[in-house]
Formats: structure tokens, C-alpha cells, sequence
């Protein structure tokens, strides 16, 4: 049976509906960076987003192929992510989608080496015939953070970010979004296919312990 990260690891992918703290570790991305409405039809977003499913199954699938990676194993294409962030903004303005800047990411394996990611974008762009240069191997540390899992639609994530900080707050903790900690999403579910009511989000903040005054 194939490696599902999802399942492996449900304490960064299936959080509760009520908000948790946990530790993230360290880990290998692929990534594309943009700004701009993810909403946008045939928008910088979902051009990125296309980008990156096209290398990671070009990975998930190497298998087949003359191309070997030391330490393969089959596993599930984890689920697509994002870090948002908005300039001179402290959280997330969900009202001014256009002014988003974003890292849209999926998790790699740990098995994909540099060299590995180098070939599977080659690979994906003699076949696909686009250009893959935006495409490039991002390895992030989050470290602590609140998350929860929020059932709806994103608009409505400001109610469940707005419990996060206060049972951080109650834990002895704050909200630490600045550079490079980012408010992080990661979708269990496909908008073009699922009610939006039951959408399901992985919302993530990072956060510190409070200043003692």
C-alpha cells in the first residue's frame, strides 16, 4: 500500500476543529512563488499550481521510468499548500484577495534529493512543453505553531483564526507572523468538487511564548 502523509502523520494533516499546538519540523518542498487573487481564472496561482503537480508526479511516477531515486518508495502526493502573507498587514485581509502574496507548495519526499528534483523539473517540461523555471526546492522550518482544522469555506477562516489566537493567548502564547512565518494553509479538499459548507482546511499560525512584563 502506498505512503499516505496524510495518514502517517495526521498531527500536521488531520488536526481537530479545536485549535492544537504542535511542533513542525523541517521540510522539502516543492514551491512556486506569486502574488496576486488565487481566484483569478488562468491567473499567476492557478498556473503555479499546475506547475507543481506536474514535477510531483513526474517524482511519484519515476518508478516506471529509467530514472531511479535511491530510497523510493510509492507513496500518495501529499496534499497542495500555501503561505499567504500581505505586505503591512498583521494576519491575513481576506477582503483584499489581490493584494496576496504567496509560496504555493507540496511536500516532498525526504528520498528527493536536489538532484532528483533538477531532473523531474527537466523532465516535466520537455513533456508539458511550459516553462518550469519558477519551480524550485524550498526546504522550511516552521516550528511552533496553533493550527485547526476549518470545515467551510476560506472566506470564513477568519472565525477559526480568530479561536486559534485565543487559545494560544490562553496557553501562554502569541501570534508570530513576520518574516518568513507565514499564515499557512493546506487544503484536504478540491474546491472545484467538494460543497464549500464541508471543505476541509488545515489553518496554521505560528506562533511564540508571550513576553513576561
Amino acid at each position: 500500500m502506498a505512503f499516505d502523509y496524510k495518514k502517517e502523520y495526521k498531527e500536521f494533516y488531520m488536526p481537530p476543529k479545536k485549535p492544537t499546538i504542535v511542533e513542525v519540523p523541517e521540510m522539502n518542498f516543492l514551491a512556486v512563488r506569486g502574488c496576486g487573487n488565487p481566484n483569478e481564472e488562468g491567473g499567476a496561482y492557478q498556473a503555479a499550481v499546475g506547475l507543481l503537480y506536474a514535477v510531483a508526479y513526474t517524482i511519484k511516477m519515476s518508478y516506471k521510468g529509467e530514472h531511479k531515486i535511491d530510497g523510493f518508495f510509492e507513496y500518495v502526493v501529499p496534499p497542495l499548500e500555501g503561505f499567504w502573507w500581505q505586505k503591512d498587514v498583521q494576519g491575513v485581509d481576506y477582503s483584499n484577495k489581490d493584494s496576496f502574496q504567496w509560496i504555493s507548495v507540496i511536500r516532498l519526499p525526504d528520498f528527493v534529493s536536489r538532484e532528483d528534483f533538477d531532473w523531474a523539473v527537466r523532465t516535466a517540461e520537455a513533456k508539458k512543453k511550459l516553462d518550469f523555471a519558477s519551480v524550485e526546492y524550498f526546504t522550511y522550518k516552521e516550528g511552533l505553531a496553533v493550527q485547526c482544522m476549518h470545515i467551510g469555506p476560506y472566506d470564513d477562516e477568519p472565525e477559526t483564526v480568530a479561536a486559534m489566537e485565543a487559545f494560544a493567548e490562553s496557553e501562554g502564547y502569541e501570534t508570530d507572523i513576520r518574516d518568513e512565518r507565514y499564515h499557512h494553509e493546506i487544503y484536504l479538499s478540491d474546491p472545484r468538487k467538494c460543497d464549500p459548507a464541508k471543505m476541509k482546511t488545515v489553518v496554521r499560525h505560528p506562533i511564540k511564548k508571550k513576553a513576561v512584563r
